[in-house]
């Protein structure tokens, strides 16, 4: 039984509800209206008292649209204008800038050794690194995750992505035609001193990488070779779908376990292709591709099975 507060408004004190008596009970929902009516009367900017306002029936309040006030009329084009929309209001956020941010970080440290395949990524590291808030950096991994970059364990945190034998082989089997395909493109476009120079420019800095031994610069100047090559080709599409990263981090785990020999194999393939572009020989381009990825394959027989973790 609750304390009486007020006379029933519904009822005017004539209510037959056990234990109400006339009297408002806490129970009794004319109590709700009664305190919505009471705090919801309040003064307007133009000083005029607004009435309570049902939420449904007859006197329901409707939605105000974004170019219209209260009363219904529909506000100026000039006033619409100079009326900030949500869109405009709303602060500019890090998500997409950090998705970039942590990509770019991740994968040249795939390329400059910072990051190795299989490493345990730290969150805490990396946020004060890339000063980023933690929520920014888990979307941008999942990002990296849906690339094949990254590998999340849903009670071990991320990974950088390794590849096992098969999974390296299928990259192979996929990377291939997409490249035969932009070296012929390049061949047959390479028409101009201009589209010459660029590849001879690419494949110059590929070789001096290289000799150079540095892991990161090599890694780099092939990337840029293929940049080249898929610019002058003119198919803006191989851009998107040639798996380069991916590539990236097949280059980053066997290169440390390569003889000098298997690298030399696949450093010196690049030349025969740079070649076959320069002369405009698309079918020769074609060739020289498929023989530098048939050394790729040669090189993955022969490496040790350690190196590939077993997926079970």
């Amino acid at each position: 039984m609750g304390l009486p507060l007020q006379k029933c408004a519904c009822c005017a004190g004539r209510c037959r509800r056990p234990n109400h008596s006339g009297w408002l009970v806490f129970s009794h929902p004319a109590l709700f209206v009664n305190i919505v009516r009471r705090f919801y009367r309040r003064k307007t900017p133009n000083h005029e008292v607004r009435p309570f306002a049902p939420p449904y029936g007859r006197g329901a309040r409707r939605t105000v649209l974004p170019d219209q006030k209260l009363d219904g009329s529909t506000m100026t084009k000039a006033a619409t204008k100079q009326a900030p929309s949500a869109k405009d209001s709303l602060p500019v956020t890090e998500n997409e800038s950090a998705t970039d941010k942590v990509a770019e970080a991740i994968t040249q440290g795939i390329r400059t050794g910072v990051f190795v395949p299989g490493q345990h990524l730290l969150e805490p590291d990396l946020t004060r690194r890339l000063g980023i808030s933690r929520g920014s950096l888990r979307e941008s991994l999942k990002h990296l995750a849906a690339a094949g970059i990254v590998t999340l364990n849903r009670y071990r945190g991320a990974y950088i992505g390794l590849l096992d034998r098969t999974a390296s082989l299928q990259l192979l089997d996929t990377l291939e035609p997409l490249a035969r395909l932009a070296a012929r493109l390049a061949a047959e476009n390479c028409t101009s001193a201009a589209a010459r120079s660029q590849i001879e420019t690419a494949i110059a800095d590929l070789d001096r990488a290289a000799r150079s031994g540095n892991r990161a610069h090599y890694l780099e100047s092939r990337r840029r070779f293929y940049d080249a090559m898929i610019d002058l080709g003119g198919n803006r599409e191989l851009a998107r779908v040639i798996p380069l990263s991916r590539t990236d981090l097949f280059r980053a785990q066997i290169e440390t376990v390569q003889s000098d020999t298997q690298r030399k194999r696949h450093a010196s393939g690049y030349g025969p292709i740079a070649k076959a572009i320069i002369a405009g020989d698309p079918k020769k381009a074609d060739l020289a591709v498929k023989k530098h990825f048939d050394g790729t394959r040669k090189t993955m027989t022969e490496l040790p099975e350690d190196i590939f973790p077993t997926m079970g």
